[in-house]
């Protein structure tokens, strides 16, 4: 087959391993910065046009979008759909998952069980606000902060509007959430292929940091989970359809949480810790579907 990774830096971690997996089962494969891709739309031959040539031979795309590139990323993967190549993640799903909002209330409406939400359209009555999810300490997140970036712990009222200010001032959305103080600085990362969790690690934020992502100096280490984390992160995977995605749990008094869905999750971390071979597992769902 001849499958395209769609990502803006070939050297990256887990686009590399990507690569590696495909050639040892005797794939073609190309990485394709989707900013440089041209779309060209028009009645019944929808294509795409990357450095001199239309890329009409392409069985199927890994897409590794950055969440900053997101609306543009995406229209290229819309763009090899409409062209009937298969795609490890639909554009859609991708969408939806860059959503914070958006994903807690789908994930709401399926019964998934996740840290209290409020949602409001900027309100100076910020204890009301903080009286929905319990109360101080509490969790802000822009919508569409990524790798940690955007997120913030207020612990008092006065720490909370003051965040609250800020983001409205930059005119940027944010969600306020519980927190989860018995986690400590701990979450799960549950890797999904194909609707099935097949590695998973424990996730712990530097001292002093509250935030366990790897980008942000967190450490990780191999995790068995248990029957309702595996149940949990199968069936928000599907809620929001994402067959191939990076479910985050917390532990908390009352069982295991939703805390976020990545579509675009790295490899190296949970490669690491679960000693699975994440990257294999992905090409060969994409053998699976293009038969």
């Amino acid at each position: 087959m001849n499958i395209v990774i769609l990502s803006r830096n070939k050297n990256l971690y887990s686009t590399r391993r990507l690569v590696e997996e495909a050639e040892n089962r005797g794939h073609e494969v190309e990485v394709i910065d989707p900013l440089s891709c041209d779309l060209i739309i028009e009645k019944e031959r929808p294509t795409v046009y990357y450095k001199n040539r239309y890329l009409n031979d392409v069985d199927a795309i890994i897409p590794r979008i950055g969440a900053s590139v997101t609306f543009y990323g995406c229209a290229v993967v819309r763009q090899f759909e409409m062209m009937n190549v298969f795609s490890t993640v639909s554009s859609d799903a991708i969408i939806r998952s860059r959503d914070k909002l958006r994903s807690f209330q789908r994930l709401s409406k399926g019964g998934i069980d996740m840290p209290k939400t409020v949602f409001t359209n900027y309100s100076k009555d910020v204890e009301e606000v903080i009286e929905h999810v319990g109360g101080t300490p509490v969790v802000i997140k822009l919508l569409e902060g990524t790798q940690g970036l955007g997120v913030v712990l207020a612990e008092s009222r006065n720490a909370a509007e003051s965040v609250l200010e800020a983001f409205h001032g930059l005119q940027a959305r944010a969600l306020v959430q519980e927190y989860i103080s018995e986690a400590k600085g701990v979450d799960v990362r549950a890797f999904i292929v194909d609707g099935q969790v097949i590695g998973a690690m424990k996730r712990r934020g530097k001292p002093g940091e509250f935030r366990s992502n790897l980008h942000r100096g967190g450490s990780y280490e191999y995790y068995r989970m248990t029957e309702p984390e595996l149940k949990l992160a199968i069936k928000s995977a599907r809620q929001l359809k994402l067959p191939v995605c990076g479910v985050d749990l917390l532990q908390s008094k009352r069982g295991p949480l939703i805390m976020e869905i990545n579509s675009t999750p790295g490899l190296e971390g949970i490669e690491g810790a679960s000693q699975k071979n994440i990257a294999k597992a992905i090409v060969t769902f994409i053998e699976r579907n293009r038969r």
